[in-house]
Formats: structure tokens, sequence, C-alpha cells
């Protein structure tokens, strides 16, 4: 990219430089032919306003060309206030605004210039997963893909699997209610930090666990829900309660709809 802009620069030059030679020409011709003087101002003026117009393109197309280039930090799909009681909008503003945001930056900051920039995080995650040289990239990007995601498995109200999802949990666990036992079970029993999903493994569902910022997607594995068993994510709200933290998102915030569309991708 860095090319054509610089091929694109050394137009703009060249092109100036063959307009102000024509001008200098029709100047020496100016009082042979008789060409009117205010002919060949307004001539330098067109070239003037030519190169105040080339720059300005050159630098919107620098301008989309880094903003093309960076990690972005999704917005919430709903307000911070909007999941209380359960998660309080100081917790939740603090989670986005400074956890999920600052994984972005860094993760930007770590990428820039190398083979990595303008990759999306799901390729960053592929690519850097289980490589120690690549540790600090895919840590940031991991997280910042995990909580992204996270904040899709929430929604104001909760509710309860329906249609395709529901058999499949049916079929995989017994019964949604034996689902939720196990998976409140793995997630509060889960040692440190991390994360508890329900994934596709091909085409049956199972609970994992990974820790710090492991993702599925690592390990060939289809994300379906997650719930975030990092401290900061429910601290301020339940201290040392986690397992009353994960019982409340199961049952009164799990956005099943979004759940569901995982599985027919």
């Amino acid at each position: 990219m860095l090319a054509q802009e610089e091929r694109f620069t050394l137009d703009i030059v060249e092109h100036l430089r063959c307009s102000c030679e024509t001008v200098t020409v029709m100047e020496r011709r100016d009082s042979m032919t008789r060409y009117p003087i205010n002919g060949v101002k307004d001539l330098r003026r067109g070239v003037g306003l030519f190169l105040i117009f080339c720059l300005a393109a050159m630098v919107a197309q620098c301008s989309r060309t880094e903003e093309n280039s960076l990690l972005t930090l999704e917005p919430l799909p709903y307000a911070e206030s909007a999941l209380e009681p359960h998660i309080s909008a100081k917790t939740l503003s603090l989670h986005y605004g400074k956890h999920h945001a600052g994984y972005v930056k860094k993760a930007n900051d770590l990428i820039k210039g190398s083979a990595f920039e303008g990759k999306s995080l799901e390729e960053i995650i592929k690519r850097t997963g289980g490589k120690k040289e690549y540790e600090a990239i895919f840590n940031n990007a991991a997280q910042a893909w995990n909580h992204a995601f996270f904040w899709k498995c929430m929604k104001p109200g909760g509710g309860s699997p329906g249609g395709k999802l529901a058999t499949k949990i049916k079929d995989s666990f017994g019964s949604f209610e034996a689902f939720k036992q196990e998976f409140l079970s793995t997630a509060t029993s889960q040692f440190g930090s991390g994360w508890t999903w329900l994934v596709l493994d091909g085409d049956k569902l199972k609970i994992v666990t990974t820790s710090n910022a492991d993702t599925p997607l690592a390990h060939g594995l289809k994300p379906v829900y997650t719930i975030d068993v990092w401290e900061h994510a429910y601290y301020l709200d339940y201290q040392n309660r986690r397992t009353d933290f994960i019982k409340n998102v199961l049952d009164h915030l799990a956005n099943w709809e979004f759940a569901a569309s995982q599985t027919e991708q």
C-alpha cells in the first residue's frame, strides 16, 4: 500500500512539473504571440488548485489506508446500564471501556508494521496461536475477539434456546437444565482466569474451558456461547461470588438467539 501511495505522489509531482513547464513556455511566447496575460495567470491559478486537490486526495487516501489497517473496538450492542441489576453499568464501563479497549489498542500497537497488520482478528489468532514468538500478539488479539463475542452472548432479559439449538442441547446434554448445571459447575470450578464456552465440535455441542486469553478458535472448535470468568468481569458486583455471577448471566442475560446463529454459520 505504501508503494502505491509513493507512486501516487510521484505522479502528482511529475504532472505539476509538466504543467509548470507549460506555463513557462506560454509566458515566453506571450510577447511573440500576444496571448492575453490573464490566460497565463488563470493557468497558474488552475495549477495551484489542482495541487491543493491532489494533496487533499492523498491525505484522504492515507487516512483511509491507516483506518482500514487498524483493528476496531466494536460498540456494545446495548447501553452500559442495560444489563442491570445483574451486571452494573460501572462494571460494564470498566470491563468494556478499559479492559476490552486496552486489548484492542495493544494488539494494534503490536501488529503495526508487521505481516499481521490489516488482517482480521480471526486470521491473526489462527496464525499466532501456539507460537511463542507471537505470544503477546495472540494474547491481545484473542482477548479482543473473546470480549467482542462475549458482549453478543448477552442481552437484557435473557431467555431460553429454541428451535434447532434447543434440540442440539437436548441431544448433547439430556435437557436444557442439565446443560445449565454442567456449564455452571464447569465455569465455577475453573481455576484462575479464563473463559467457559459452549462449542461445536463437528456436529456435537460440548462445554470447554480456556485459560487466560486462549480461545476455541485456536483449536479448531466453533464458539457458540461463552461467559468470561476473569475476576474483572464480576468482582465489583459479586466480589468472590463467581457462582452467583455465572448463574445470573445464564438465567437472566443469555442471548440464545445469537448462540443459535453461530450454529448455522
